[in-house]
This record gives structure tokens, sequence and C-alpha cells, in this order.
């Protein structure tokens, strides 16, 4: 079984992000950047279903710039077989990423291509169905379960007020959810095999897309709270609030 991950550096959740000077990116001064976290997800996935299979190969592909190597070694360090780097600055249209990763994808006779669900930097969760629509592959998105075999796979997405139970074909494109699968920690002998796997870099350049990023703003400061008293007697001024001030009753 062949199977691509296609991976996404972003800042680490708990870092402190600080609007750069253009107003366009963050600074990226002392932040953390890691694996996307629904991408190891998909990951994992990956390495269970060649373990299963007990032959085949996984190969992790990532966009972005020379830092994103850093990541791609993480993949390679928790046991995927080897990596591809598709050198370019970083993209803020979806499409156009998509249409550089499908290049790459298209040919390579993968049974199974998996993303993450969602980047956490931008919540898009547009990449992987793109991918899927460009090389005319089913796709199924957000799958919290999944079983794969005889050519075939079932797999299960939560919606609201119970499970949802698709079947494809494959091959076939999933995005990864939270549920799937416990990712693993590379292994110190994971980290050092990680060093001697194949990492290729393949400059590409993006096409100047449809989206237009006009700036980036941090959420407004949140008003302080009030304090309106305790017990029952505060019932009355606090309905009151909440139908005069925050009319939301």
């Amino acid at each position: 079984m062949r199977i691509a991950v296609c991976l996404k550096r972003v800042p680490d959740t708990t870092a402190r992000i600080v609007i750069a000077a253009d107003g366009k990116s963050i600074d990226e001064t002392g932040v953390k950047f890691v694996v996307n976290p629904y991408d190891e997800y998909a990951i994992e996935e990956a390495l269970k279903l060649k373990e299963a299979a007990g032959a085949g190969e996984t190969v992790a592909i990532c966009l972005g710039g020379d830092a994103a190597q850093e990541t791609l070694r993480t993949a390679l360090a928790m046991g995927v077989d080897r990596a591809v780097l598709l050198q370019s600055a970083a993209g803020s249209d979806g499409l156009e990423v998509a249409r550089a990763l499908a290049a790459e994808l298209k040919g390579g006779n993968f049974d199974l291509i998996l993303f993450g669900k969602l980047a956490v930097d931008d919540y898009n969760h547009q990449v992987g169905p793109m991918v899927a629509e460009l090389l005319e592959l089913p796709c199924i998105t957000s799958v919290a379960h999944l079983t794969v075999a005889n050519g075939a796979l079932e797999a299960e997405r939560e919606i609201e007020g119970g499970i949802e139970v698709s079947t494809a074909s494959l091959p076939a494109v999933l995005t990864c959810d939270k549920g799937l699968n416990s990712p693993r920690l590379p292994s110190l002998k994971g980290i050092m095999a990680a060093k001697k796997k194949p990492l290729e870099v393949k400059p590409v350049t993006l096409g100047a897309g449809s989206l237009t990023l006009l700036g980036l703003s941090l959420p407004p400061d949140r008003k302080p709270g009030q304090i309106v008293g305790e017990g029952a007697d505060a019932v009355p001024a606090l309905v009151k609030l909440l139908r005069e001030e925050a009319k939301v009753i």
C-alpha cells in the first residue's frame, strides 16, 4: 500500500502571536513551529495502515520554505519512509497550494492521500478536498474512524446528532479528525534514522491565485466582567443586564 501524507508547518498553538510590521504576516521571532496537529493524525493512520498491510511506502509532502524540512524530519522520525519538500514561499491561496500538491501527487500511484481536516493557522478546510477534485478522486472529510480492505474503505465522520458512514474505492483522499488514532511520538531511534532517510527538495512556483490577503489583526480585548451580586438576590439584576445591555434575551 502506497500512502501520501500532506503536511503543513504551523506555529505552535501555545505560541504568542505578534503581527509583523507589514501587517500581513506574523513576526516569527521566538515562535516555535510544529507539524500541524491534525496532520499528525494523518501520519499515524498512514503508518498504521502500512504496518497492517505488511508492506508498502509512506511519503510525507510539505509545501513551504527551507524551514519546512524540520516539519518533514519530524514525520520521518515518526516512521514515514521518505519526504518531499515543495520549496516555495508559503501561499495564502488554498487553490494554488492544492494545484502544486496535486501536480506532485499525480502519477504517484498512491492508494491513499491523507490530510489533516484543517490547518490550525487558517482553519480553511480547503486544500484536501481541492486536491481530490483536481485529481478526480473520491474524498471523505473529517474522518474519525477508518477501515480499509480489499481495495475499498469505510469511513466514519461525526456529525451533529450522530455518525455518518461513507464508503469509497481506492485510490481516495481523506482528511483526518481527532479520535481517528493517538499519534505516536518520535523515538530516539526514529530521530536518528530520520537523518538518513531521503528528503527530496523540489522548487515550485505558485500561481498568482485569486485570493488577496489584505491584512492580519488580533482579536479585540475582552471587556472586563461585572459582578452583580451573589445568590438568588442577584438574579433580577443579571436578567436586566442580559436583556438591556447584552441583548441576548
